[in-house]
């Protein structure tokens, strides 16, 4: 089954990543679900080998989909938890993930950060889509309902502060580029690892 907000968000998400990734030639997607945005950002960013990756147990549809696409750059995805130490991936110079770290327990979303400082080259680029909370507001009431919601039918997951994760990502040597403004309420914030 598609995603309505996948396709709804993949234009205004591509044209960010057109400028955050114009340097990198390699990306790893963490939590490519339908695969919607994998097709579109390969496609849309030829210069990209691009991987898709997801819980093992979502791959077949999605192995099936990237299959009959035939985008040249795309690869067949991953079956990557963010849990697994170590991620079964080579370095990268991005990561991109939409739509995952409120889904994700906060023990999880801490695992997310240590994969990404392991697997991201400097002066690599992480990119991370999705609603967040900033200094613990959410930036709309859909957001605090959805937050809501979230919480109510898991309460390890919810919409994540800005500032928590920025300290998670500080940690793993990624300093803060950007924060782009989308549309429907959404962000994508932007670290870029730092040159040891």
């Amino acid at each position: 089954m598609l995603s309505e907000a996948s396709e709804r968000n993949k234009a205004p998400i591509l044209e960010v990543l057109r400028t955050e990734l114009a340097a990198a030639a390699s990306v790893l997607e963490i939590g490519s679900g339908t695969g919607q945005h994998a097709l579109h950002f390969a496609a849309g960013l030829p210069h990209l080998a691009w991987q898709p990756s997801d819980l093992a147990g979502n791959l077949p549809p999605l192995a099936q989909r990237i299959l009959l696409a035939g985008v040249p750059n795309l690869r067949a995805p991953l079956a990557l938890d963010v849990r697994d130490d170590p991620w079964p991936v080579r370095p990268v110079d991005a990561v991109f993930s939409a739509n995952t770290l409120h889904i994700m327990a906060w023990s999880a979303v801490c695992e997310f950060f240590r994969g990404v400082g392991r697997v991201l080259q400097a002066p690599g680029v992480l990119c991370v889509y999705g609603p967040f909370r900033f200094h613990g507001r959410h930036t709309s009431p859909s957001n605090a309902e959805f937050d809501r919601w979230l919480r109510a039918r898991d309460p390890a997951s919810g919409v994540r502060d800005f500032a928590a994760l920025d300290a998670l990502a500080r940690a793993r040597g990624l300093a803060l580029a950007a924060d782009h403004a989308m549309p429907a309420n959404n962000r994508t914030l932007v670290w870029r690892k730092v040159q040891q």
